[in-house]
């Protein structure tokens, strides 16, 4: 009977897969739209929502050397906001534990010393054990984050065009070119 019961219950686990898969990346002509995030208030977003917009998607950190980088994110989301072009800022503690706040710490950490106005979102796993259904489609063909503030350029298509490490600034040329030429696509 033992055998038996075990077999449904796995039956069962295998049949409920199928939802789950749809928010895994190792589905083929997956893309960022397909996936729900919840943002730093709790409150689940489709990215659906971001459909026909370029999105520069970055693992963000309250505690780290390239902190400051929240100021250029904030001025080039404020630049290109009304063309079509939106960041998503992804709390993680996966690199030296420099995002150890709650998310109201982070909400006002944020709010407060670099007045992002920019999508936040709760704390994510980017590295590969555990890692979140967004950083698994992310690094699907691009590098994993070595460390906080890697850049993922998404185009309008939900597609990933191109990943950029942490010490490449949100001013900086290489970067720009990349998301003016999105939008102009």
């Amino acid at each position: 009977m033992l055998k038996i019961t075990t077999l449904f219950a796995s039956f069962c686990c295998l049949a409920l897969m199928p939802a789950y898969a749809e928010s895994t990346s190792t589905e083929k002509n997956m893309s960022l739209h397909d996936l729900t995030l919840n943002r730093l208030d709790g409150k689940p977003q489709s990215l659906t929502d971001y459909k026909g917009k370029v999105v520069l998607v970055v693992n963000v950190a309250s505690k780290c050397g390239f902190t400051k980088q929240y100021a250029g994110l904030q001025k080039l989301y404020t630049d290109l906001k009304d063309k079509g072009f939106v960041i998503l800022g992804l709390p993680s503690n996966d690199f030296g534990g420099q995002e150890p706040g709650t998310e109201e710490e982070i909400a006002a950490f944020c709010s407060n010393t670099y007045g992002v106005t920019f999508p936040m979102f709760e704390k994510v796993v980017t590295k590969p054990e555990g890692q979140s259904a967004l950083y698994g489609f992310l690094t699907q063909k691009e590098t994993p984050p070595k460390w906080n503030f890697h850049k993922y350029l998404v185009g309008k298509d939900g597609q990933v065009i191109a990943s950029y490490p942490s010490k490449v600034a949100p001013d900086s040329k290489e970067l720009l070119d990349a998301i003016e030429a999105a939008l102009a696509n």
